[in-house]
Order: C-alpha cells, then structure tokens, then sequence
C-alpha cells in the first residue's frame, strides 16, 4: 500500500525559505515546548515571558546574554565553515580548548610588560593559530587517508580536555597558579592582558562579540565573493567533478578546517582575555560551548551572519535558563528547548530541499 504522501526533490530552492525556515523552526520548537509545559502542569506563555524577560528585556540581561553569546558565536561560525564543504567538524569543542590554552600561555608571558594593542593581538592571533593546527589534524586525515572526520574530530576533544586537566590539575605547569596549592587554579592575567570592554546604553559588549561579528563578516565574503568559497561549492556538490576540473581537493579540506579550527581558537582567547582573565579548565568543559556551536550552525542554515543571531538567541535562553533556575522552573527546560529547535531545524532542511507532495495530486498531473 503506497503512502498518501511523498517527498519530491525541488529543482530550484525559493529564496523566501532562507529565513523562512529558521522562524518556523523556532516557532516549532516553541509550540512542542508549550505542549511539553501543559502536560507537566507548567503555564508556557508565563515560563516564555520569564525567559524572554531574563534573557533579553533588560540591560543586565543583555550583558549577560551577548556574554554567553561570545563562545557560541565563535563555535557556531567553525561549525559553519566546515559543514559548508561537507566536512563535519564536531572538534569545536577541543579546538577551542586548544586556543584557550594558546592565548593564555602569550598572555600571561607579554602581559608583564609589552602595551595592551599588542598583547590583545598576538592573544588572537595565538589562539587562531592553537586551534588552526590542532584542527588541521582532522583535515590532513581526512584528505590523506580518509579518514571519518566525525570520529577523529571528537576524539580529539576528548584529547584537549585531558590537556586542560593536566595543565592545571595534574602538574606544576605554567599556566597553573603556585599559589592554588589545594584548590588548583590557572594563573591570573596581568590586567594589561584583560580585553576592553565597551558600554552602550548601559549594556556591557566584550571585544570579543564584536570580534565575532568582524569574523563572520570575513567568513562570508570568502563563500560568496572569493575563488576559494566558488572551489569549496564545487567540492561539497560534487568531489569527483572538483577533482576534473582541477580543484585541489586536498589542500581546500586541509585549509578549510584549519580555518573552522581558527575560529573556534579565537573563542578560546575570548574566554580567557574577556572573561575568565585564566585558563579555566572546569569553566571551560562544563559549559559545552563547542557542541552547542553545532545547534547555532545549523539553525543558522550554515549563514555566517545568521550565526551571530543564533548564537544571541542560546545565549538569551542560557543565560535565562541559569537565572530562573529553582524548584518552580524546569530546570531541563532549556536544553530541552534547545534540542527541539534543533530538531525543528533539520526538519526545516529537509523541507528546502524537498517538497509535500500527495500522490492523488500526482495522480490529477499525470492524467492531465
């Protein structure tokens, strides 16, 4: 017996369902939730105003919204740009552990003496680099040996994470500080390594949102307007088609997930020069930045700007989710939103892809 409906492959995609899809995701996501809610005896339209009320309409709630924000934006946009091609890069996570302990080893060495400019860059540019090369380790396996991206990419978080532990818990590294002798902790930044912050309109912006913001910018430019982002098109289409027309497959797998590293890098340098002013081993594990990023990618549709929106959005939630957490608030709730509007997303793609077609309307067009 045939089912009443099927799925037909759209030959072109509307451009209305670039942010079609998205809203609809989110306004999916929210009904499920809502329903979730009356079923455990909770009032969704109360719990959503809390959370849009904690996470959003308030300058205190800003800041600490665009402050979660900051990591996600930075994992959201490595998640982009490596998914772009077809490589799934799932290392955000260790990467941006790696650029963490990178920005913090240059900041903790220049921060005694060299001026503020300097040390904030080199900071970047070191956590880019940290987390470029340790990212470039899937790409070169993947390229080489072909190796499943997906496995070895989080391995390797769990690899960074161990790094971090052993930095600070289990040595007398430099990074850790002589002075926590029970209770192990990094060593503080001098104040001239501490990223500026910016207030506008009583609402406290990190260096390193805005970071994010040139970030995503740069990154979208080279998929819309540059050669590499015409080549890494042709790839993710169709490889053997790449390789015939004399793409340099390799080499695109390679640079691309290094710079998907580098961004996830750049967020670990924000951590510990806007936040922390430490390398905060437990802080940084606990928090998931890395696969929440994934989430912010693909509400995102893997857009760059789109990214630095989502990543606001799980950040209002986040921040929200902490500030209400108690005994008359789903303390689940958050991570459950987060996974629906996930799932709405995914549902979403499919629909750009495909369209709803019933087979009694095929039926009519074929007899016609």
């Amino acid at each position: 017996m045939k089912s009443p409906v099927r799925l037909e492959r759209r030959l072109e995609q509307p451009r209305w369902l670039n942010w079609a899809i998205p809203v609809f995701s989110l306004l999916g996501a929210l009904v499920v939730g809502g329903i979730v809610l009356l079923v455990t005896g909770k009032n969704p339209l109360d719990v959503y105003w809390r959370i849009l009320d904690r996470g959003f309409l308030s300058t205190r709630a800003l800041t600490g919204t665009l402050r979660t924000a900051t990591p996600l934006a930075f994992t959201g946009l490595c998640a982009a740009a490596a998914f772009r091609l077809g490589v799934i890069n799932i290392g955000g996570e260790g990467q941006l552990y790696v650029g963490a302990v990178g920005a913090s080893l240059v900041g903790l060495w220049m921060g005694t003496s060299y001026p503020v400019g300097i040390v904030i860059i080199v900071m970047v540019l070191t956590g880019m680099l940290f987390g470029g090369m340790y990212a470039s380790i899937v790409g070169v396996l993947r390229a080489q040996f072909n190796t499943n991206e997906i496995i070895t990419s989080l391995m390797m978080n769990y690899i960074a994470g161990i790094l971090l532990n052993y930095l600070i818990f289990n040595s007398t590294s430099y990074w850790r500080d002589p002075r926590s002798a029970g209770f192990p902790s990094g060593k503080p930044l001098e104040k001239r390594a501490h990223w500026p912050t910016y207030e506008v309109f009583g609402v406290s912006i990190a260096f390193g949102i805005l970071l994010a913001v040139v970030a995503a910018v740069v990154l979208w430019v080279i998929y819309k307007r540059s050669r590499l982002g015409f080549e890494i098109g042709i790839i993710a289409d169709s490889p053997r088609a790449a390789r015939y027309v004399g793409i340099r497959t390799k080499w695109t797998i390679i640079a691309v997930t290094a710079m998907s590293g580098a961004l996830a890098g750049i967020g670990g340098a924000s951590q510990v020069g806007d936040f922390a002013h430490y390398l905060d081993a437990k802080g940084l594990q606990l928090n998931n930045f890395g696969y929440t990023g994934i989430v912010v990618a693909a509400l995102a549709r893997l857009n760059p700007l789109g990214a630095i929106l989502v990543a606001v959005l799980l950040g209002g939630l986040t921040n929200a989710g902490y500030s209400l957490q108690g005994p008359d608030f789903p303390s689940g709730l958050v991570g459950t939103l987060q996974g629906l509007i996930l799932f709405t997303a995914v549902a979403g793609e499919i629909l750009t892809k495909y369209r709803v077609r019933t087979n009694r309307a095929a039926g009519k067009a074929v007899s016609a």
